[in-house]
């Protein structure tokens, strides 16, 4: 029988139906994904051995829930998808502002509508979907906005007076009985606004203007909080902290395999970009890298974080920096080169936060300085590094054979430029690469396997490589990437600083 065309108190009675609290429904259910062996926790990704685990006991204990973590980490995600963990439907008292129990009821309104009506009260069904709240805590939030206030024009339309438990308005967590209450950067809260919520997590108990209402309510907290907050803009106070029974710790990728699957899974790529634009391993990597690098790097704020949202607002932007070429170039499919990923400063700047010395460099400085990182980190990767030759050659002087890219750097040295256009044609991208002496061969001899357009991203990527271990010269200036020989460029010092002006906005499209 379908449990949902039970329509009164009586019917419901006579099914069977066991009244069971939120945090025994959200057990019991996980416990059969568990026997299962079914993740309750599906495209989160790098916490399987960590948050995952931490989040499952502490829901199998019944607690309420602290996510600690910076920003980008899933908290929210996490949160809301514990909405999958509840029965698709509960039965409610009809017409109840706080999806009253019908065999537990709570509320003024359901207990005088049993009382009135008996067997014959209606019932509703309330879908999974519908039991979600969340409040993002902001210093205007008001104890009215969360557990409620007295409604005046209430209590003249029913001539009540103050004293009279009808004239309540119920606030948002009140009216989120029974269902999964999530409020996200708790610090934020006013101390004051915090203190409200202790009875409710404690004793159940409602107190309003004066009001103080036995009200027990059925909710599941979970809380988000940035470490950051705790000294930028508040604090949780130490009695609600106690009372909030698991603290989970969240953390980034831990590994770069781990981050590319996020992305990959998150970035929003439509079919028509997909079908225009391939992307390679190798440009995956490098965007990817970026987001380490600024995690590690002394002018980004460690204490905000680098959010994964960097990395995927950056390959979105990366393959929409091709696509856009390849629309000027009337061209039916292409693929991201490294002159492409000039199109990602943006991404960049826009989700970090500089420290002092940071913020004296400039946050397009620092963008293009933490990109060169990541193609000096992934450099070694695929090719020999250029360190390690250094510190030969300063020992001793090596052989023509043992520097693979002596010839590369011969050619520059001889005063010819490389200009890579920002708008090239694919085609005429090529020709010009393989203008370079001994950058093909250099290709070839570690990549034998690889076909025309990997190979030609390989050497546009051994450029930029042997340009961020200072053994070329690598300018941006408008619409264009200089390769030069770096004894020449260093006669304009300072070549590699720039402001947002020597950016063309045209570059990021």
């Amino acid at each position: 029988m379908d449990s949902t065309k039970i329509k009164t108190l009586g019917e419901l009675k006579k099914s069977g139906y066991i009244s069971k609290s939120i945090k025994q429904e959200i057990r019991e259910n996980l416990i059969k994904k568990i026997q299962a062996k079914e993740n309750p926790f599906p495209g989160i990704l790098g916490y399987e051995d960590s948050v995952i685990p931490d989040t499952e006991r502490a829901l199998l204990s019944q607690h309420n829930i602290l996510f600690l973590g910076l920003r980008g980490q899933a908290k929210t995600r996490m949160a809301r998808q514990m909405i999958d963990l509840l029965d698709e439907y509960i039965p409610i008292v009809a017409g109840s502002e706080i999806n009253d129990d019908p065999l537990q009821p709570i509320s003024r309104y359901a207990l005088d509508l049993i009382e009135e009506k008996g067997d014959d009260t209606p019932i509703a069904w309330l879908h999974r979907s519908q039991r979600y709240g969340e409040k993002l805590a902001t210093p205007d939030v008001s104890v009215a906005d969360l557990i409620g206030d007295i409604d005046p024009i209430k209590a003249a339309n029913l001539k009540l007076s103050f004293a009279d438990e009808r004239v309540l308005h119920y606030g948002i967590i009140p009216r989120s009985n029974r269902c999964i209450f999530v409020i996200n950067e708790l610090p934020d809260l006013q101390a004051r606004i915090q203190v409200s919520l202790f009875n409710i997590l404690e004793e159940g108990d409602l107190q309003i203007r004066g009001f103080k209402l036995r009200l027990p309510l059925d909710v599941l907290f979970v809380f988000t909080a940035n470490p950051e907050d705790y000294t930028n803009r508040g604090s949780i106070v130490t009695p609600l902290k106690d009372r909030i029974e698991s603290q989970i710790l969240t953390h980034y990728p831990k590994t770069l395999e781990t981050a590319l699957e996020i992305t990959e899974q998150e970035a929003a790529i439509n079919e028509a970009q997909q079908q225009k634009v391939k992307v390679s391993d190798l440009i995956k990597r490098l965007i990817e890298q970026v987001a380490f690098e600024a995690r590690g790097s002394e002018l980004v704020d460690k204490k905000s974080g680098v959010s994964a949202r960097l990395s995927i607002s950056a390959y979105e932007n990366a393959i929409s920096a091709a696509e856009r070429r390849a629309l000027i170039n009337n061209e039916t499919e292409t693929q991201v080169w490294l002159s492409d990923l000039i199109g990602i400063i943006p991404s960049i700047t826009g989700k970090i936060e500089l420290v002092y010395e940071g913020e004296q460099e400039g946050p397009y400085q620092v963008a293009f300085n933490l990109l060169e990182r990541s193609i000096r980190t992934q450099f070694g990767q695929y090719f020999p590094n250029p360190d390690t030759l250094k510190k030969k050659r300063g020992k001793k002087e090596a052989e023509p054979e043992e520097n693979p890219y002596k010839s590369i750097t011969r050619w520059f040295d001889a005063g010819n430029t490389l200009n890579n256009f920002f708008e090239t044609k694919d085609e005429d991208k090529v020709q010009l690469l393989y203008k370079v002496d001994g950058l093909h061969a250099l290709v070839k001899k570690h990549f034998k396997s690889a076909n025309d357009k990997e190979n030609a991203l390989l050497m546009e990527f051994v450029l930029h490589g042997l340009a961020a271990h200072s053994l070329i010269s690598k300018k941006i200036l408008e619409g264009k990437i200089e390769f030069k020989d770096l004894m020449g460029s260093m006669l304009n010092i300072g070549s590699q600083h720039f402001s947002e002006d020597d950016f063309n906005e045209d570059d990021f499209n």
